[in-house]
């Protein structure tokens, strides 16, 4: 072994961390392709196709949740553990992945690793094993509180063998944090349409998530600078925290209203439930828009504006180096500072008294613009296949892209071809807008030279 090691070495010390982010991924979902192939992961007993057991291992890696089986029936208790610890390691982050990787082979991170790493996390490129570490404290933090109160409501509330309640205590917690969308039960999370100590410990570890690691991070450091003696200044949030919260908090609130307005009365979802029921699951719905995945009704039935609309929430997604998908709340953020400046007739982007650089705002174009683009293509093929309403293929598409999971029932009856490509929308959607924008970063040259201008006419 001694002597690949040194090959070995060079070679990472050689590959660009893009790439190796793309070749870690694939390796995982190999490896998670053959486990799902064993027989023993099938309840059937037999070795299920290739193809299931692929798309369940890209879902999984990728934290989609989009599943062409159901996982509580299909899987045997094996299976179910190599689908939760594919998402586990899919949430763990894509640039944290291929850092740690680094540094348990190479035993040190590349320069250009680090700034990629930096990219991802907003913290610059120091500390690279303190921020590894505490992503995994968070990680385990979060879906340890999580799993407890998960098991004792299973358990005291629904009468679960303690057993039974801790499986599904953990496997819920570890799916939610990672904005998987799993879930062992039948249905999902349909019969605890009206158990708030169910769905809102679901919820909030979604939301801890889809926040992104760079958030939690600096809002923990902030509350240690506060408690701590004779400290008295208190250092500003950065424009990063601001607009992450503040944008996850205005989408979150557009997405309850838009789902109460328009599923109150719908006899197909929640027109049977009280006053209660109907805000906490619309609140529920809206978050888990959000790439978390879980379902309390037929997506199916719902009403064309409330999926035009939660396509809108997953195609935007969460925050930044998190366990969420989509273009990112940020991306959404600057673009709509740049256009307000436009509008305004300003020179430069401004938010929270903060000048927006012209290099962020042309990467949050450049990923909006090439993820509707691949959007475009994946749904006219899949139109080309699957001959049923358009607003359930945009749906599905989206929900693939965004690494949600939210479905119409599509993916389990679609052909192969359709299949493919939800898994490349799924994959691209899960290490896409992240490697971009760290590539984009990277790749700012000064010009020695500038072109005559010329100003086209738009609009």
């Amino acid at each position: 072994m001694a002597h690949l090691a040194l090959p070995l070495r060079r070679w990472l010390a050689q590959t660009h961390p893009a790439r190796l982010v793309v070749l870690a991924l694939f390796a995982v979902i190999a490896l998670g392709t053959w486990l799902l192939k064993l027989p023993v992961a099938s309840a059937a007993g037999e070795s299920p196709s290739l193809l299931t057991a692929l798309f369940t291992a890209v879902s999984s890696v990728c934290v989609t949740g989009l599943l062409v089986v159901d996982t509580g029936s299909y899987w045997t208790g094996f299976g179910d553990v190599v689908v939760l610890a594919l998402a586990q390691v899919g949430g763990f982050g894509v640039m944290t992945l291929a850092s740690l990787l680094a540094l348990l082979v190479a035993g040190k991170l590349r320069l250009s690793t680090t700034l990629h790493l930096g990219a991802e996390t907003t913290s610059g490129g120091g500390a690279i094993r303190r921020l590894l570490v505490r992503v995994a404290l968070i990680t385990v933090t979060v879906e340890a509180a999580t799993a407890t109160v998960l098991t004792a409501r299973f358990a005291l509330g629904h009468g679960e063998p303690f057993g039974h309640a801790l499986y599904h205590g953990v496997f819920h917690a570890v799916s939610a944090f990672n904005n998987a969308g799993l879930s062992p039960y039948p249905g999902s999370l349909s019969r605890f349409a009206g158990d708030p100590w169910t769905l809102l410990p679901i919820a909030v570890a979604a939301l801890l998530g889809g926040l992104g690691f760079p958030v939690i991070i600096e809002l923990l450091r902030h509350r240690t600078r506060r408690s701590a003696p004779g400290v008295r200044p208190r250092h500003p949030w950065s424009l990063h925290l601001r607009l992450t919260l503040a944008t996850s908090a205005l989408l979150l609130l557009a997405g309850w209203a838009l789902t109460l307005t328009f599923e109150w009365g719908n006899p197909d979802t929640f027109g049977p439930f009280d006053t209660g029921r109907k805000v906490l699951n619309a609140f529920f719905h809206s978050v888990v828009a959000r790439t978390a995945g879980f379902h309390t009704t037929d997506i199916a039935a719902m009403e064309p504006e409330t999926l035009l609309g939660t396509a809108a929430l997953m195609f935007v997604g969460g925050g930044s180096a998190g366990t969420a998908g989509g273009i990112k709340v940020t991306t959404l953020a600057v673009l709509a500072a740049a256009v307000l400046a436009e509008v305004r007739g300003q020179r430069e982007a401004g938010v929270f008294g903060r000048r927006v650089s012209e290099h962020v705002v042309r990467q949050a174009l450049t990923v909006t613009l090439l993820s509707a683009a691949l959007l475009v293509v994946a749904v006219v093929a899949l139109m080309s296949l699957l001959h049923v309403r358009a607003e359930l293929v945009v749906f599905e598409a989206v929900s693939a892209f965004g690494t949600v999971g939210l479905h119409t029932g599509l993916a389990g009856e679609s052909d192969a071809a359709a299949r493919v490509i939800l898994m490349v929308l799924m994959f691209v959607g899960r290490v896409g807008p992240v490697i971009l924008v760290s590539a984009l970063a990277m790749r700012i040259r000064e010009a020695r030279y500038r072109l005559p201008r010329e100003r086209p006419i738009i609009g």
